[in-house]
C-alpha cells in the first residue's frame, strides 16, 4: 500500500509552481487521499478519489514527460495503491433492479444513482411506456402533476441508468430470476388490481372500477376495451369520496370542450361527448369531516362550470369527536369548510343548470340491484345508512343503523381503493395489501419477523398501501435507499471477494432467449415523438396511442 509520503512527494515534487491552479488541484486531492488513508471508505468516496487523482493528477499537474525518475516512481506507487483499492469493487459495480417505473420506482433510481457512484441501476416495467400512474392515473386535466416526467426522464438518461420496458415480473423474468442477476432488486410494482366489495350484484355490467375508468380515459393499452356505457343513462353512482372518485366525478361532468385540449384519449372524448350522464352521486361511508380528498381536488370539481352541487345540511352538523378530528387534521378541516360554503353559495335553482353532483355521506352499499328492464346490468345501488361510532382517540367507524335506502343508476364506479399483486417467492401480507418490511427491506415468510431476504427492497404502494400524492414516494424511496446504503455498508449485499453480478447482460441474454421485445427508453422518445406529433394536429399536448399494436408500431417506424 502506498504509505502518506508518497501522496507528499507527489504534492511537494510537482514541476509547477506550488501557487498554479494545477498544483492547487494536487494539494486538495492529496489532502483527500490523506484523510481517507488508513479508515473505513465509503465506495462513492473511493470512486471520487479514484477518478480525481488518476485522471487530473497525470493530465494537468505531474506531465511526465518532465518529471524525473522519484517523480515518475511516486505517481507510479500512486497509480499502484489506487488499482488494488479500486479493482475489486470497479469490477465488481453494485448492480441494482427497479421493478416498476412509476414515481416510486424513478424516486429509487435517482436516490440510488445520487447515493452509490458506482451503482449500475436497471428499471424494469410491463408496459413499453415509462413513468406510471403519473402517465396513466393523473387526470388528462392536470398537466401541472405531469411536470415531474421531465425529472424522471433525465434519470433514465443517466449514463448508469437503463429502461426495459414490455419487461413483466412473474412472466418474463421470476424474481428468483432477477435476484440471481443483481445485487439489489427493489419492488416498485404499485397496485394494479382492486379492491372487491364482496356484496351481491358486484359483477353485474355496468359496474366498473375507478381504476379501470381511469386507464380507460388515459389512454392505458389496457383500458381501452373497458366500453363504459355512457349513452343509456343519465345517472352515475361513484362509491367513494377520495382524489381519485373526484378525478372521475370531474371527468363526467366537465363540459368536453375543455377537455379536448388535453392529452384524453380519443375514444374516451368521443364517448364523453356522446354521454347522456348529467347526475353523479359521490357516496361515502362516513361524514363529511373524514371525506378522503384534498382541498385542491375538491375545489376543482365544486368549480365546474352549470354544475348544481347538493349536499344534505345535515351532513355538515358537527358531533364533538368529529371536531376533535378536524382540530388535529389540518386537510380534513379544508376539506369540510369547503363543502360547508358549497351549500350555502350553491344556487337553489337547479333548473338553470344542466349538471348535478350528489355529495352523499353516511352510506354503505349492501348490493347492487338487477335491472329489469336490460336484465345482467345494474339499475341501481340499495344502501344503508350508518352512523359513526368513536373506536379511538381522533377515530371513528361507520357501522350500519338498520335504515336503508335506494338510488337508481345504470353505470357505477367503485373507487374503494387499490390492490398490489403478489409474484411467486415474494412474502406478501394479503390482509394488508403489501410486502411485509421493516423501511424497506421485504422480511421473510418466518415467525422470526426481524428476518430479511437479503438483497430484496420495496417501495411505495407495495411497501405502505395505496395511499398519498406523487411526492409520497420521494420520502419513501429515500427511506428505502437509506436501508440499502446500511446493508451495503454492513457489507450485506456485495464484498471483494464476491463474483460479479451479471447485472443488465445477464439479464438482456435472457430476455432474448426467451424472445421478449424489450422497450429502451430511445424506443419510448419514439412513442413519445409520435404521440406529441399526433397530438398537434388537434391542438393537444399528445394524441396517446392507446394499443399495445400502436406502441409497438411507432417503434418499428
Amino acid at each position: 500500500m502506498l504509505c502518506c509520503t508518497s501522496w507528499e512527494y507527489i504534492y511537494s515534487s510537482s514541476t509547477t509552481p506550488h501557487n498554479s491552479p494545477q498544483n492547487a488541484f494536487v494539494k486538495g486531492n492529496y489532502k483527500k487521499a490523506k484523510a481517507l488513508h488508513g479508515r473505513h471508505q465509503s465506495k462513492s468516496n473511493l470512486r471520487s478519489c479514484e477518478q480525481s487523482l488518476i485522471v487530473h493528477i497525470p493530465g494537468e499537474a505531474l506531465h511526465l514527460q518532465r518529471a524525473n525518475k522519484m517523480q515518475k516512481l511516486a505517481i507510479f506507487r500512486a497509480r499502484l495503491w489506487l488499482y488494488r483499492s479500486f479493482s475489486s469493487l470497479s469490477s465488481n459495480p453494485l448492480r441494482v433492479c427497479v421493478v416498476g417505473s412509476g414515481p416510486a420506482g424513478f424516486y429509487t433510481a435517482e436516490k440510488m444513482l445520487k447515493a452509490h457512484q458506482q451503482a449500475q441501476v436497471d428499471i424494469i416495467d410491463r408496459l413499453p411506456t415509462p413513468f406510471g400512474l403519473v402517465s396513466s392515473g393523473v387526470a388528462p386535466d392536470h398537466p401541472e402533476t405531469k411536470i415531474v416526467i421531465n425529472q424522471f426522464s433525465r434519470v433514465a438518461q443517466h449514463e448508469r441508468c437503463s429502461f426495459l420496458g414490455n419487461v413483466t415480473l412473474g412472466s418474463s423474468i421470476s424474481l428468483s430470476e432477477l435476484r440471481e442477476l443483481y445485487h439489489v432488486v427493489v419492488l416498485a410494482y404499485g397496485a394494479e388490481s382492486d379492491r372487491s366489495l364482496g356484496i351481491p350484484g358486484e359483477n353485474l355490467k355496468g359496474i366498473h372500477s375507478a381504476r379501470e375508468f381511469v386507464w380507460w380515459y388515459n389512454g392505458h393499452p389496457d383500458g381501452q376495451n373497458l366500453d363504459p356505457d355512457l349513452k343509456n343513462t343519465d345517472t352515475a353512482v361513484i362509491l367513494g369520496q377520495g382524489n381519485v372518485a373526484l378525478d372521475v366525478a370531474r371527468i363526467l361532468l366537465r363540459p368536453t370542450a375543455e377537455l379536448a385540449t388535453t392529452d384524453i384519449a380519443s375514444h374516451a372524448l368521443a364517448a364523453l361527448e356522446e354521454s347522456s350522464i348529467r347526475v353523479v352521486y359521490l357516496v361515502g361511508r362516513r361524514g363529511p369531516a373524514q371525506a378522503a380528498c384534498t382541498a385542491k381536488e375538491l375545489r376543482e370539481v365544486l368549480g365546474i362550470r352549470n354544475l348544481d352541487i347538493s349536499i344534505q345540511e345535515s351532513d355538515l352538523l358537527l358531533t364533538p369527536a368529529d371536531e376533535e378530528e378536524l382540530k388535529s387534521n389540518r386537510i380534513h378541516r379544508r376539506v369540510y369548510e369547503l363543502l360547508s360554503k358549497a351549500v350555502t353559495s350553491n344556487p337553489k335553482d337547479a333548473g338553470l343548470n344542466k349538471r348535478k353532483l350528489h355529495f352523499v355521506f353516511f352510506r354503505k352499499p349492501v348490493s347492487f340491484l338487477d335491472s329489469k328492464d336490460r336484465p345482467g346490468h345494474v339499475s341501481g345501488v340499495h344502501f344503508e345508512k350508518t352512523v359513526l361510532e368513536v373506536v379511538g382517540p381522533g377515530k371513528q367507524i361507520a357501522i350500519g343503523a338498520g335504515e336503508f335506502e335506494d338510488i337508481k343508476c345504470g353505470m357505477v364506479l367503485k373507487s374503494i381503493g387499490y390492490k398490489s399483486v403478489p409474484v411467486d417467492g415474494l412474502p406478501f401480507d394479503h390482509q394488508k395489501g403489501i410486502v411485509p418490511n421493516d423501511r424497506g427491506r421485504v422480511l421473510c415468510d418466518t415467525s422470526e419477523p426481524s428476518v430479511v431476504e437479503k438483497g430484496l427492497y420495496v417501495c411505495g404502494w407495495l411497501k405502505r398501501g395505496p395511499s398519498g400524492i406523487i411526492a409520497t414516494n420521494l420520502h419513501c424511496a429515500e427511506e428505502t435507499v437509506s436501508s440499502i446504503l446500511e446493508d451495503l455498508d454492513q457489507g450485506e449485499l456485495i464484498s471483494s471477494s464476491a463474483l460479479p453480478k451479471p447485472g443488465k447482460d445477464g439479464l438482456l441474454q435472457l430476455l432474448h432467449d426467451r424472445n421478449v421485445r424489450i422497450v429502451s427508453f430511445s424506443d419510448w422518445e419514439k412513442i413519445d415523438s409520435e404521440e406529441k406529433r399526433l397530438g398537434s394536429s388537434k391542438n393537444k399536448p399528445r394524441e396517446k396511442l392507446a394499443t399495445w399494436e400502436k406502441l409497438h408500431k411507432a417503434i418499428s417506424e
